[in-house]
């Protein structure tokens, strides 16, 4: 294939998703109840889609703010002082085209080819490739999985840190585990960066999805000290059943919003007005809705692990954040061949923890965040298989 010659040979590497390669395989199959990608099952709710109708009715079609609009950034400030107790001005604030987009460019603004960025697996495979397409070695972590639990080993952290590295990549809540900082682990990790003079990129997706003491898991914006060099990734997508509009943001302090606002302009050139206004709605309007979503995900989270570990067959117990059931099953050891067989025989569509790299080969993640009714029949369907093992 001569056309494959002339391509990059950092974009000829990128992996195929493992989990696109098993949607792909069963999407269209009848009687599914697809638990294998990261999203629940309610749309965007009407006041966020109509604020974006009525600006794109009303003619917001033009060039924008590369940052974000104004209005966007203060929201997110506003945001952040209601559910993080920050008093953080609007002008550490970047809008993005999506979740995705705001990792790619913080990875960007943090590396040079040749540089390490450090990273706790199992996690995301998508931070791996961004890490690894920007010409930057990402070198894994695994966490230690023991008594159904994942924790942080920070005497191992330490000493995966070189001269080359320049960065941590830390998502708490974690996809796909469900490991979740407490403030201690946060503080640690801080000192670790302190004493290397190294970046923090935060992802806190699913900071509000949390099942332990308190409104919303631990952050780094709890423990940060004024100079702390952390960046902060987050979207739209899981708080307010926006997956499908690719809105996101970075934190970031506002010496370095010059150089977010140049790769913005090099990228995507701004996320589109019109969106935003419905980002904006979102923020301002939407806490209710994302309490219903917090508690429908805790409701079926329980619904979930409760059924499959009663099997006696499952290992993992009840996550302490995020949306996923990360499952150690009695007699797996090749997921990706396990999640094609258990769509194929009970049409319930789990990611294989393949996908999620080194120490997520034996285990399969099941995102919770839908209907009980779903869920259950879910339950009902895997514990059968389990059982039957």
């Amino acid at each position: 294939m001569p056309f494959l010659n002339d391509l990059s040979a950092r974009a000829l590497a990128a992996p195929e998703s493992g989990i696109v390669e098993l949607v792909n395989h069963a999407r269209t199959r009848d009687n599914l109840l697809p638990l294998w990608v990261g999203e629940g099952d309610l749309p965007t709710p009407d006041f966020i889609s109509k604020a974006a109708s009525d600006a794109l009715l009303g003619g917001e079609t033009f060039y924008t703010w590369q940052r974000g609009v104004p209005e966007l950034r203060q929201a997110l400030a506003n945001y952040y002082s209601r559910h993080f107790a920050v008093d953080l001005p609007a002008d550490h604030f970047y809008a993005t085209g999506s979740g995705m987009q705001a990792i790619v460019l913080c990875v960007q603004a943090l590396t040079s080819p040749g540089d390490e960025m450090v990273y706790l697996s199992p996690t995301w495979p998508n931070i791996v490739s961004a890490i690894e397409i920007a010409g930057t070695k990402a070198v894994g972590l695994p966490l230690t999985f023991a008594d159904g639990r994942w924790s942080l080993d920070f005497d191992r952290l330490e000493a995966m840190i070189t001269p080359k590295t320049k960065a941590l990549f830390i998502n708490t809540p974690s996809n796909p585990t469900g490991w979740t900082a407490t403030k201690e682990d946060l503080k640690k990790v801080l000192e670790v960066a302190r004493r290397h003079g190294i970046w923090i990129l935060a992802d806190e997706i699913y900071a509000l999805y949390y099942y332990g003491e308190g409104a919303r898991a631990p952050s780094f914006l709890d423990v940060m000290e004024e100079g702390d060099r952390v960046l902060f990734a987050n979207s739209f997508s899981k708080n307010w059943s926006m997956t499908g509009w690719r809105v996101g943001w970075i934190v970031a302090p506002p010496e370095i919003g010059h150089v977010l606002e140049n790769l913005i302009q090099y990228s995507t050139s701004g996320v589109a007005a019109f969106m935003q206004r419905g980002a904006i709605a979102a923020l301002d309007q939407g806490d209710g809705f994302v309490a219903e979503n917090i508690a429908r995900a805790t409701q079926a989270r329980d619904i979930l692990c409760d059924r499959l570990i009663a099997t006696n067959r499952v290992e993992t117990l009840k996550p302490e954040g995020a949306l996923y059931a990360f499952l150690k099953i009695d007699g797996i050891t090749d997921s990706r061949k396990a999640a094609f067989d258990i769509v194929d025989q009970t049409g319930v569509g789990l990611a294989p923890g393949t996908a999620f790299g080194a120490g997520g080969e034996a285990f399969l993640r099941a995102c919770f965040l839908r209907n009980a009714r779903q869920i259950e029949e879910a339950a009902d369907r895997l514990s059968r298989y389990i059982l039957a093992l």
